[in-house]
């Protein structure tokens, strides 16, 4: 932790100096590398413990390996170490850049496109609170180069980009956020390594601009970040005549480099560190007898990775105990360097904490700042007519086409949440395009290496023709999306033909999904491009897109939910399994229009090998109810067709002089019109032996027998006008709350004769097929295999065969699958999306589907005062107990239940939908315990149990 006690500090540093033997001195200069890598401890651990009871080194550099080793090491070398020592790792973008199974930030280039400097803040500080819990004091960050050169090997996307303002702006926030976590930061690589195209591993870099462009370039960021409290700065092996007023020599050993131009001109007081002396732009130069004396003499404090320790150390040793190096001089470095270590808080050192380190530092914090970063950074560039985001799902038919090397399932698979997707490839372009003349938008991903920033990418001259093949297409549209470095589009001739361009900069998991989410209206697009990657592109252009009300995809942190209690869930849901209430689930869990919790579980049967997936279809049953008939409804009160008031004899001129007659939709929709629950309509369709009579059905489709009911199972035609006269003779109810799937039945009809179509074509035309709910549909085998689709009966009493693919209800399936009440399947990720439609009062997508006063209106207790708690057609919470929710909902909260062991809920007061699909009929509808156990209300209460204050 840095601390600013000065004379405290000046105490320290003076004590510990004074106890120091000239080896001891001359140590405290060096830090060397060492690996964690778990197969190399023992012998990592040997030498590094004979480098500091041989040369007392003052610090060690941690390369790639595991987070427990690094660990164990530290506290380990610290124990043997007299004095301190000073931990320093290259972690540019986390410690993901050295060690395993740790969070990897976004690199440079990525945040460079970020114009909210407050995230990049956080991110410095995220990271450097991992950098602590590990031990670590120094951090060799952040990049401050300005790549002005798109050939540049080895910085390129380390940079924030080509501009002076952009590059000190990000690396000031950065620096920043990680000094506020105690770290010290060190701004490299010294003057500026950004516009050069050799390696510095390799050879020397020439940097040879004039004096006045290094001040207004190169120079910028440096001055920036010194006048803003910078720790430390490291000098890259360059040749800068300009600066060192010698060619050819590397800018690590001029002193009038470090001297005149970086101590007095810039007034630079803090640590000056190496770049690695084992580098070929250093070892190479003979104008030096030892580089590590070399560097030292120019005005280095910290000489990291010397080439060979052992000849490094006696020739400092040497010439300090000869006078070369004089007791000033060795004083100013060594006191520099306690001081930092005093910064660090190593005057009161404490081990690194073993217990679960793996856990303190993959946390959803981390996972959270890495997903707004993406959200912020991704750059739309090209948006031509506003596709981007896509709207009108309706008029849509979208392929996929996968250009790189790299993987791309994470894009497609999230895509997919948000329209129906098809991959399309081929090996020639011919065949390419046959195929796509199906489909009026392409989306084309580049999907190249994510390993790390040095990654050359680039299109191949089949991509690049390929490409411009697909966008002169006249009949589609086409967006290009790119997860590689920006300076891959310099290898387009044109993007004239192309009507959309977004830059994601990285092909990690999150930036894939985020690009989804963009492409799809979830946020609106505010990222700049940090460099120029094509003449059409140059740094600055970004273009900001529409918010079309989509549902996104986060951690429940995002929203206020802890993640930990949410856990709940999961052992709820696994008591559920373990019971046998069902054989397999999905729960999804949104708030504020993010998807925060989405999980299958279990299996399809109690039999099946496979486990249930999030795509997997689900038998809804009475949830049909509000998601299908409920919301025709509520467009025809909008138009004038139907009103609360409205009689079932007028719905229905066949019922004007029946007891229906008076029924208004209001009270029908309240389950207040006093109607029987249900009619068996299917037991007069039964034989003797309960057994589907032949007079009823046939085991093919024949003339008058088209109605399928299940496989091999088709009824007459003409039964459907037995069910609503039968309806019609129906006498009312003595009690007037009765929860009935009658009026369903009424109202299907009338919305079927109103347009003229079916109810299944309607739903489909007015809500799902635009929602993107294309998981959502009644009959299913018609678009989907049966595989998908989960059973939900063993029928022996009608239909007597296993129920999958088919509604289970009974009167829906004499409808052909197609009721009001029952017959919907569907997945929770699309249930979902119809129920937070309603809690944006009726707009989703771009689209406006229902007025918010409509939604309002339907989400009433109009009888409230008379104990019924129903809404028009919706569920409300209990008025008292026991009643469907958890009783920890509020009043305007709505939802539903089905009896195949479905349920959904929305909360406007908290912003929460909740989605529950099982089949915990199968195999029997006997089987209650998922009822009697209130689990669905277990897990709302959990849900409501993990809201953050």
């Amino acid at each position: 932790m840095i601390t600013s006690d000065t004379t405290a500090q000046q105490s320290w540093v003076e004590a510990v100096y004074s106890q120091m033997s000239p080896e001891e001195k001359v140590g405290q200069l060096f830090m060397v590398m060492i690996s964690s890598d778990p197969a190399r401890e023992a012998s990592e651990l040997k030498k590094a413990e004979e480098w500091i009871s041989q040369y007392r080194i003052g610090g060690l550099i941690f390369s790639k390996g595991t987070p427990q080793v690094q660990a164990r090491l530290t506290n380990i070398l610290q124990e043997r170490s007299q004095t301190p020592l000073l931990i320093g790792l290259d972690a540019e973008w986390g410690l993901a850049m050295r060690l395993d199974s740790t969070y990897a930030f976004p690199w440079n280039m990525t945040l460079g496109a970020i114009q909210d400097t407050t995230l990049l803040g956080d991110i410095g500080r995220e990271m450097g609170m991992q950098l602590g819990r590990m031990g670590v004091h120094l951090n060799f960050a952040p990049v401050v180069d300005i790549n002005t050169n798109p050939q540049n090997p080895i910085i390129g996307n380390r940079s924030f980009g080509e501009t002076p303002a952009l590059v000190s702006r990000q690396a000031l926030a950065v620096m920043k956020g990680m000094q506020g976590a105690g770290i010290l930061t060190t701004a490299k690589h010294f003057p500026g390594h950004g516009d050069t195209s050799v390696d510095s591993h390799k050879a020397l870099p020439q940097v040879l601009f004039d004096r006045r462009r290094l001040d207004t370039v190169e120079l910028v960021p440096f001055r920036s970040l010194i006048s803003r409290g910078l720790d430390g700065v490291m000098i890259a092996h360059l040749d800068v005549p300009a600066l060192t007023g010698v060619p050819g020599e590397p800018t690590s050993l001029s002193p009038k480099l470090l001297r005149n131009v970086l101590r007095n001109e810039m007034d630079f007081q803090g640590l000056i560190c190496t770049d690695a002396l084992n580098m070929k732009g250093v070892t190479g130069y003979q104008g030096v007898s030892n580089a590590s004396l070399g560097a030292f003499l120019a005005g280095n404090d910290l000489l990291l990775m010397p080439e060979d320790l052992e000849a490094d150390y006696t020739a400092v040793l040497e010439a300090y105990r000869s006078g070369q190096v004089s007791e000033t001089r060795m004083a100013a470095s060594v006191k520099k360097i306690l001081n930092a270590k005093y910064k660090a808080g190593l005057h009161q050192y404490t081990p690194v904490k073993t217990e679960n380190l793996l856990e303190s530092l993959k946390s959803e914090k981390s996972e959270l700042l890495g997903e707004r970063a993406m959200e912020q950074a991704i750059t739309v560039l090209k948006n031509r007519a506003d596709l981007i985001g896509i709207k009108n799902l309706e008029n849509k038919k979208i392929a996929y086409v996968k250009f790189g090397t790299e993987d791309h399932r994470p894009f497609l698979d999230h895509l997919r949440n948000y329209a129906n997707i098809e991959e399309v490839t081929a090996n020639d372009i011919g065949t390419l395009n046959r195929k796509l003349k199906d489909y009026n938008l392409v989306i084309i991903g580049m999907h190249q290496s994510n390993e790390s920033p040095y990654k050359k990418h680039s299109f191949t001259e089949k991509e690049l023709f390929w490409l411009e093949e697909i966008a002169r297409q006249p009949t589609s549209n086409s967006i290009l999306t790119v997860f590689a470095k920006p300076y891959i589009l310099s290898e387009v001739l044109s993007f004239d033909n192309l009507d959309g361009v977004v830059m994601a900069y990285q092909n990690s998991i999150i930036s894939q999904q985020v690009a989804a989410e963009l492409l799809f209206g979830v946020f609106e697009a505010r990222g700049k491009l940090p460099v120029t990657a094509h003449p059409s592109f140059p740094a600055g252009s970004g273009q900001s897109t529409q918010l079309l009300d989509r549902l996104g995809y986060s951690l429940p942190e995002r929203v206020g939910l802890d993640a930990q209690r949410l856990s709940m869930v999961d052992s709820l849901m696994q008591i559920g399994l373990d019971s046998l209430m069902f054989p397999g689930a999905q729960v999804l869990i949104a708030r504020h229009g993010q998807v925060v919790f989405q999980k299958a579980y279990g299996k399809p049967t109690y039999d099946s090998e496979r486990p249930v997936t999030n795509t997997d279809l689900y038998d809804l049953a009475s949830l049909t109810k509000i998601l299908a008939t409920l919301p025709m409804l509520m467009q025809m009160e909008e138009t004038g067709r139907i009103g609360f008031e409205t009689t079932f004899g007028e719905l229905n001129p066949d019922y004007a002089e029946t007891e229906l007659r008076d029924v208004t939709v209001l009270k029908a929709l309240s389950h207040y019109g006093r109607l029987p629950a249900w009619i068996a309509f299917y037991l007069d369709t039964l034989n003797k032996d309960r057994k589907p009579s032949p007079d009823f059905y046939r085991p093919n489709p024949a003339e008058g027998y088209s109605v399928q009911v299940a496989e091999r199972m088709y009824l007459s035609d003409a039964y459907n006008d037995s069910i609503y006269n039968r309806i019609g003779r129906q006498s009312l109810k003595s009690n007037r709350y009765r929860y009935s799937d009658v009026p369903y039945y009424v109202f299907k009809k009338f919305i079927e004769d109103s347009y003229n179509k079916s109810l299944d074509e309607l739903t489909h035309t007015h809500f799902y097929h635009s929602l993107g709910a294309n998981h959502t549909t009644y009959r299913p085998l018609d678009r989907f295999p049966k595989s998908q689709i989960m059973p939900t009966e063993v029928d022996n009493y009608y239909r007597y065969q296993i129920v999958q693919g088919f509604v289970h209800d009974m009167g829906a399936a004499m409808q052909g699958g197609v009721g009001g009440h029952a017959g919907l399947f569907s997945n929770a990720n699309d249930v979902a999306k119809i129920m937070q439609m309603y809690l944006q009062g009726g707009y989703y997508g771009g689209k406006r589907y229902l007025n918010s006063r409509t939604v309002e209106k339907f989400n009433k207790c109009y009888f409230c005062n008379q104990n019924v708690r129903r809404g028009v057609g919706f569920d409300k919470p209990q008025l008292e107990e026991p009643g469907p929710t958890c009783g920890c909902v509020s009043n305007k909260s709505f939802g539903h239940s089905g009896f195949t062991g479905t349920f959904t809920w929305a909360d406007p007061e908290t912003g929460l939908v909740y989605v529950f699909l099982s089949n915990r009929t199968y195999p029997s509808s006997s089987n209650t315990m998922l009822i009697q156990s209130g689990l669905r209300s277990r897990i709302q209460q959990a849900i409501y149990d993990s809201l953050i204050n």
